[in-house]
């Protein structure tokens, strides 16, 4: 029973990482109906970014990460950029446009920061929490209340602030929205800043849990795409339920299978996508083409 809970803790922990992945995923794809291939690739370039001021230029791992939230923010702006003449025009080349994106910040990554990789140390030195009998690692605790925080915050944004409402008329009804003299293309600047920004943060707090290396925005991209999937499109309750649950499956299957445990976990996906296409919250999906 002690390693049934201690696993969920750690389950729980990587999922609220792809959690924050396929949140900047549906972010964008609730206010463009596109889904930015490139956004793994930027949860790559954040973790490098964060990992850089806090292992070489010795900052404390905050302001590490807020660096990285600032650099891919922009990265994620220059990509909005870039796509906002073919919106509305030409849907397919958007797509191709971002998986080009992607192509490029991985290349950009090896050049810069070779293609070895490397190991995060843990920024938390604080002993393990006992529990009930469990040891639970402080930094699972701290991964946790952090993703926590930034979804109450990307909530809050959205609900409550006038640019956040903009953004879900864009994304309810992109001619109503410019036709009442909503800004769509600053809307989706904003959704992509917001969606990079989100990358960086699960990327810096991956950089501890996992090997930080070019090909780790692959990894995370396709699990955090999996975790947007199975909530659903578009929706950031579905992509906090999604996330935990491949977060959680992956590290009991793990356990269990071992070198097998991502073909058990895309199996279940698979399954789970079958069985509810639409995902467990079912959003319609948006169409700009």
């Amino acid at each position: 029973m002690q390693i049934f809970f201690q696993t969920l803790v750690g389950g729980l922990s990587l999922g609220a990482v792809y959690a924050l992945v396929a949140m900047g995923f549906s972010l964008v794809y609730r206010t463009m109906g596109l889904v930015n291939f490139a956004h793994g690739n930027v949860v790559m370039i954040g973790a490098y970014v964060a990992s850089t001021f806090y292992l070489t230029v010795t900052l404390p791992f905050i302001p590490a990460m807020l660096i990285a939230l600032a650099v891919t923010g922009a990265i994620g702006l220059v990509i909005e950029r870039v796509l906002r003449p073919l919106e509305n025009k030409d849907f397919t080349l958007m797509l191709i446009g971002t998986i080009g994106f992607g192509i490029v910040l991985e290349a950009l990554a090896t050049l810069i920061w070779g293609a070895t990789g490397r190991a995060v140390r843990n920024p938390v030195q604080a002993a393990p929490v006992e529990l009930l009998g469990l040891r639970i690692r402080t930094y699972d605790l701290v991964v946790l209340a952090v993703a926590a925080a930034a979804t109450v915050a990307l909530v809050l944004f959205l609900q409550r602030t006038k640019r956040g409402a903009a953004m879900q008329a864009v994304a309810m009804n992109h001619e109503a929205a410019t036709a009442v003299g909503i800004h769509v293309g600053r809307s989706n600047a904003v959704a992509f800043g917001i969606g990079a920004s989100l990358a960086a943060l699960a990327g810096s707090l991956a950089g501890p849990l996992l090997y930080v290396s070019p090909t780790m925005g692959g990894t995370l991209g396709i699990h955090g795409f999996a975790a947007m999937a199975i909530g659903g499109f578009g929706s950031i309750p579905g992509a906090i339920v999604g996330g935990l649950s491949i977060g959680v499956l992956g590290s009991y299957s793990a356990g269990h299978f071992e070198g097998y445990s991502e073909l058990v976990t895309f199996l279940v996906f698979t399954v789970a996508i079958m069985i509810r296409p639409t995902g467990i919250f079912g959003e319609t999906t948006v169409n700009r083409a």
